[in-house]
């Protein structure tokens, strides 16, 4: 028998949610994005130290700058390894890319700025709490709008109708 679909939104976010943990595929990329996302966690952290202790850079543009490095580098490996896009446009997939990135920067940098601010933490300490809080945010835009799978033409059709 056919479930009738869901008559809330929150019943069928749930659904959906609770049928995309159930996929070992979404988890296999979920480990990738995190390999991933360690390599691009130490080019991030090298960056940032090395402008910050070798060449008194202010930490908050060293964030940037090494946000800047570190966000080339996941892109390509996550587009071809993770996600393995690469069927998609390059430019398409970047620019969704970077503007899930921008978002995950925009709270890396309010994290950063209250743990070295207001809570008195060291920087370079602060700058590793403040990349794994914005993690999250990262993975779940990035499979599901910078890499996730077009939609089909014909649901256009079935939805207009």
């Amino acid at each position: 028998m056919i479930e009738p679909p869901a008559t809330t939104s929150g019943q069928g976010t749930a659904q959906r949610v609770s049928s995309a943990l159930g996929r070992r595929s979404n988890w296999e990329q979920l480990a990738k994005f995190c390999v991933v996302g360690a390599s691009g966690y130490v080019v991030n952290l090298a960056v940032f130290s090395t402008l910050v202790k070798a060449a008194g850079v202010h930490y908050i543009l060293a964030a940037l700058v090494a946000f800047c490095v570190a966000v080339t580098n996941n892109f390509l490996w996550n587009r071809h390894w993770t996600f393995k896009a690469t069927d998609g446009h390059m430019g398409f997939q970047a620019a969704r890319f970077f503007a899930v990135s921008v978002m995950a920067l925009g709270l890396n940098l309010i994290v950063l700025e209250l743990l070295v601010s207001f809570a008195g933490l060291e920087k370079i300490p602060s700058q590793a709490i403040a990349i794994l809080a914005a993690t999250p945010l990262n993975f779940v835009g990035n499979k599901l709008w910078s890499f996730g799978d077009p939609p089909a033409p014909h649901a256009a059709s079935r939805h207009a109708a």
